[in-house]
Formats: structure tokens, C-alpha cells, sequence
């Protein structure tokens, strides 16, 4: 089977056939590379899917990716990214084993057809040349041999007529001669032409055109390989990722079986537990007695505030039915102390640790400019070693800062876990006063809560359990008179006296000193009359007047 002798006389044919070919390929191209595009776009679909539901750090849907069934979804979240990360392997191989290399061939195709058919034109063009000339020598042996019939013809006329001269005779006899001596020229001219043509003939079809067929018969046939071959490559690139995809299926599904029903329902207890006692029975109260009505608590008041009465708002108590309590809008207080016991102990040791690794932090911070510092004096021509030094000052107060604030939270979270019986003066110092001002914003909510009867319907807050006996401290501002200057100090960083009680200064300041440190870290000091409040000691240069320090 060749197309050289069975389609011999088909040139046009095949040219429009392998045309066709070529036009296939550069179809199959244009699939594919659409099929890369798709995987693009769905792969990217994928991770912007993903990571629309991705928790946001630091919100309160982080918080709640600590459940088995969360936790499972973000692991299926990962997972799908993944998944999309194979779509985009599938694009990158089909674009570099197929689409790129079918292009160059597809280039290389084209040429190769090209010097083909030119190939086959120009056998073509020689062989109608030779048809052509066959033709003119033909034609020229044709005419010659006419007109020596009729110069002969012609001779036997002449000769003929009796009143022609011998010379007219002569001359036509001549002329005669002279046609057919062409006529035989033109024979053999014509009989080799014809000889030469049927030999160039002979090679053109049994030698050069299927030589030429055969080469394009070759190249279409590779032409067919080479699509058939990219189509098994479309498929193993798909197969080659099926594993991976696969393995991403199967940590969804052990995501799925990793969900456990029980942990995450202890989980809710350990988020919203209180610590309270559910409220025991609420005792009959008497009012058809004209004596005076006692006025009696339930068991839950009781238990919480060791038989003592509950402090009254408005002249009228309150029933203890914590459960349906409101609660306040806004920021809660720092200490946390308007919320139940278990959850006010969780959030103080979250903020305990916070400040810890905040304190790590900045250590580590010092460490490595102090190392550089050290690397600068030993070698001068590396850096400035006074240049560090501000930074290390910064790094030290930031540090002197955390821990202030760590001894506080330490402090409050021992009060809630009962390792401390009550403050100290510094813990109050540092809380900013905190128990007279929840007391007043308590008062002040009471009578909101009031209901039409007279009675309360909401949980007062832990001032019960929680109430820290009453001292001079909260009352000295109001009931003391000022204080007399015993010197004066320079603010040496600034400070933001963020709880009440402190105040704010910023560096360089030059304020008043009304009370020296009692060896808690805090020096009191005063801007004006109504202006003062304590700021830490190591943030002020303090300068004592002479008769301070005599006395």
C-alpha cells in the first residue's frame, strides 16, 4: 500500500488531505490549551474557595476552630487547597508535553509539507515541459511533411504542362527535393523527442512522484503517531496526580473520622461553665403577718455569700436568679470581674501567658542587640555601638512594663483560685482602684434592672464572692488633705496612666513628689492641685528637697 503508484494521479488530493492533517493537529492544540485554561481557573476557584473560609487570625472564628468538627473542616480547607495545587501540576504538564511541543511540530510539519509539494511541482512543471516540446516537434513534422506533399504535387504539375520551361520545371523539381529533405529532418527530430519524452514520462510516474508521495505518505503518518501519542499523554497526566488527589480525599475523610462528639461537648462546658451552683429553693415570704417580713434568700445566695445579707441598691434586694442575667454592653472591666468565676479564671491565665510570651519576646529582642552591641565595640569599623543603645532603653522599659502588668494579672488570678486571701496595696495600685469603681458602675446599673414588682431579676456582679474587704486606700484621695511636696522628679519615659489611680506623664516632665516609694515599685506625684496619681519609680529621676530627706 502506497500512495505513490495507488494515487499516482491524486496531487491536489493529497495536498488538501495533509492540509486537513495539519489543521487537526493545530484543533487538538487549541483543546488542549483550553483545557490548561480550565484547570487554571478552576484551580484558582478552589483556593480563593478555600481561603474565603479560612478562619481570620485573631477573631473570634479562630476561637472556634478549637472543636473536633471545626478542626476537621479546616483540615478538609488545607486539604482542598491541595487538591487545587494538582489542577494547576495537570495545567503546567499539558502546556509543556503537549501544547508546546505539538507547536514546534506543527512548525516543523508545515515546512517539511512545503518542500514536498514544491518537490512534486516541479516534476510536474518538468514533465509538462517535455509534453510541450513533444507537441511543438510534432507540430513542426506535421507541417513539413505537408509541405513537401505539396511541393511535390506541385513539381509533378509543372512538369506535366508542355508550355512550362525546363528551368520553371528545374526549379519546382528543386524546391520539391528540398520539402521533403525537411519533412525527414522533422521525422527524426520528432521520433526522438518522442522517445526522450516517453522515458521522462516513464520516470515521473514510476520514480519521482511516488518517491514524493511515499515522503508524504511518511509525514502524515507521523503526523498520526504524534497525535496519538500527545492523546496518551493527556491521559497519563491526569494519572499521574490521581494518587495525590486521591491522598487528599482520604485526609478529608480521616479529618471526618477524627470528629469526636464527646470532646467537643466537654469543650462547651469548659467555654461557657461558671462555677456557680444551680439556686436552690426560694422560701415562702409571709406578707398577710403584720410583723415585720423577713426577707429571705435563696440557696444560692446563701451559699455564696456565707449567710451575710445581700448588699441593697435603692433600698430594695434582689433575688439571686443568675441565670437570666443581661450582659452589659461595651468593654468588661480588666480583671475580668464581670465574669463567672471559671471563665474570669480561664481569661486572666490567657492573658498571663500572653504577656509572657510578649515578655519572651522583647528578651530575646535585647539578647540579639546586646550580642550586636558586643560585636561593635570588639570590631568599630561593623557599626556604632551608642547606636543600639536607645533601642536597648526602649526594650527595657517595654520589659519593666509586661511584668508590671504580668504581677498585676498574677495577682488577680490569685485572688480567683484563692491562693491569696486578699490585695496587697501594690495589686490595688496596679488594678487601678478597680473595686470602687465596679461597685459605683454596679449601683448604677441597679436601678435599670429593676422590675415593675420591685424585685431583681438579674445576677448582681461577683462583688458577693469576689468582694475584697473595704480599706483606707479607696478613700484616701477624698478623705486626706493634700499632701505636701516633699520634691520634685523628671519623667524619664513616657508612661499612659491607663487605670485609676495613675497618671499619665511624658518624658522629660518635671512634676512634684508627694510620697516616696514604699518599696512597691510605685512613686506618687502631682502635676497641679487636681492632678496626681502614681507612675512607676523607674520611669522618674527623683530630686528630694534636703528637709525631706533630714525628716
Amino acid at each position: 500500500m502506497s500512495w505513490g503508484t495507488e494515487l499516482w494521479d491524486q496531487f491536489d488530493n493529497l495536498e488538501k488531505h495533509t492540509q486537513w492533517g495539519i489543521d487537526v493537529l493545530e484543533k487538538y492544540i487549541k483543546f488542549v490549551k483550553e483545557r490548561t485554561e480550565i484547570e487554571l481557573s478552576y484551580a484558582k476557584q478552589l483556593r480563593n474557595l478555600s481561603k474565603k473560609y479560612q478562619p481570620k487570625k485573631n477573631s473570634k472564628e479562630e476561637e472556634e476552630y478549637r472543636y473536633t468538627s471545626t478542626r476537621a473542616f479546616l483540615a478538609t480547607l488545607n486539604e482542598m487547597n491541595d487538591y487545587a495545587g494538582q489542577h494547576e501540576v495537570i495545567s503546567e504538564n499539558m502546556t509543556s508535553l503537549i501544547t508546546g511541543e505539538l507547536t514546534r511540530y506543527v512548525q516543523e510539519l508545515k515546512q517539511e509539507r512545503k518542500s514536498h509539494f514544491h518537490d512534486g511541482r516541479k516534476a510536474q512543471q518538468h514533465i509538462e515541459t517535455c509534453w510541450k516540446q513533444l507537441e511543438a516537434s510534432k507540430r513542426r513534422f506535421e507541417r513539413d511533411c505537408k509541405e513537401a506533399d505539396r511541393a511535390q504535387q506541385y513539381f509533378e504539375k509543372m512538369d506535366a504542362d508542355i508550355n512550362v520551361t525546363k528551368a520553371d520545371v528545374e526549379k519546382a523539381r528543386q524546391q520539391a527535393q528540398l520539402r521533403h529533405q525537411m519533412a525527414e529532418d522533422s521525422k527524426a527530430e520528432y521520433s526522438s523527442t518522442l522517445q526522450k519524452f516517453n522515458s521522462e514520462q516513464h520516470d515521473h510516474y514510476y520514480t519521482h512522484i511516488p518517491n514524493i508521495f511515499q515522503k508524504i505518505q511518511e509525514m502524515e503518518e507521523r503526523r498520526i503517531v504524534r497525535i496519538g501519542e500527545s492523546m496518551k499523554t493527556f491521559a497519563e497526566v491526569d494519572r499521574q496526580v490521581i494518587p495525590i488527589i486521591g491522598k487528599c480525599l482520604d485526609e478529608i475523610t480521616k479529618a471526618a473520622e477524627s470528629i469526636d462528639h464527646k470532646n467537643d461537648s466537654q469543650l462547651v462546658i469548659e467555654a461557657f461553665k461558671s462555677g456557680f451552683e444551680p439556686p436552690g429553693d426560694i422560701d415562702f415570704e409571709d406578707f398577710t403577718q403584720p410583723m415585720k417580713r423577713t426577707v429571705s434568700e435563696s440557696s444560692l445566695s446563701n451559699s455564696r455569700g456565707d449567710g451575710k445579707s445581700e448588699p441593697k441598691f435603692g433600698g430594695k434586694s434582689k433575688g439571686k436568679l443568675w441565670p437570666f442575667i443581661k450582659k452589659n454592653k461595651g468593654a468588661g472591666p480588666e480583671d475580668f470581674s464581670n465574669l463567672p468565676p471559671e471563665q474570669r479564671r480561664k481569661k486572666l491565665q490567657q492573658k498571663v501567658d500572653e504577656l509572657n510570651k510578649d515578655i519572651q519576646k522583647e528578651m530575646d529582642q535585647r539578647d540579639a542587640l546586646t550580642k550586636m552591641k558586643d560585636v561593635y565595640v570588639k570590631n568599630p569599623q561593623m557599626g556604632d555601638a551608642a547606636s543600639v543603645d536607645h533601642r536597648l532603653a526602649e526594650l527595657g522599659q517595654n520589659i519593666e512594663k509586661l511584668r508590671l502588668e504580668v504581677q498585676k494579672f498574677e495577682g488577680w488570678l490569685a485572688e480567683v483560685e484563692g491562693r491569696l486571701p486578699m490585695r496587697t496595696e501594690q495589686a490595688r495600685r496596679q488594678s487601678g482602684l478597680y473595686e470602687a469603681q465596679n461597685t459605683s458602675a454596679v449601683n448604677s446599673c441597679a436601678q435599670d434592672r429593676e422590675s415593675p414588682d420591685g424585685s431583681y431579676t438579674e445576677e448582681q456582679s461577683q462583688e458577693t464572692d469576689m468582694k475584697v474587704p473595704a480599706t483606707d486606700f479607696d478613700d484616701e484621695f477624698d478623705d486626706e488633705e493634700p499632701l505636701p511636696t516633699i520634691g520634685t522628679c523628671k519623667a524619664l519615659y513616657t508612661f499612659e496612666g491607663q487605670n485609676e489611680g495613675t497618671i499619665s506623664v511624658a518624658e522629660g516632665e518635671m512634676l512634684y513628689v508627694i510620697e516616696e516609694d514604699k518599696g512597691d515599685g510605685w512613686t506618687r506625684i502631682r502635676r497641679n492641685e487636681d492632678e496626681e496619681g502614681y507612675v512607676p519609680t523607674s520611669y522618674v529621676e527623683v530630686y528630694l528637697d534636703k528637709n525631706a530627706k533630714d525628716s
